[in-house]
């Protein structure tokens, strides 16, 4: 099924305002939330076909939120796109452990992230 939908959660404004223009001006629609909390209030209107997901944040941080999303019937085929500045291969294999289907480091190179969304369509 081709990606349409994504889910941006980030903390961060600068980030989630260069995810949202990069996808946007790809063809994706787009939702935002600041945190996993918000990301949860925003799956409970509509599952997207895709999260970009952040993991150092306030509150419950991006794996904790991979692992509770991937356990949950409703949203565990979605498939989950960590999007972060940690960088150590331990980070990378936690990640996938938890349950997202690829990871990124920030700061994101564009054509990679694009290559990866169509990886997973």
């Amino acid at each position: 099924m081709p990606i349409k939908k994504v889910l941006i959660v980030d903390d961060s404004p600068t980030e989630r305002y260069f995810l949202n223009e990069l996808l946007t001006k790809n063809g994706f629609a787009v939702t935002q939330a600041e945190n996993a909390e918000d990301a949860v209030d925003k799956l409970r209107n509509g599952v997207p076909d895709l999260i970009l997901l952040d993991v150092v944040m306030p509150g419950q941080n991006g794996f904790q939120l991979t692992r509770q999303l991937s356990r949950d019937p409703a949203t565990q085929a979605v498939p989950i796109i960590i999007c972060t500045s940690k960088n150590q291969q331990t980070d990378r294999i936690w990640a996938l452990r938890q349950g997202a289907r690829d990871f990124v480091t920030k700061p994101v190179r564009p054509e990679e992230l694009l290559e990866k969304i169509a990886a997973l369509g």
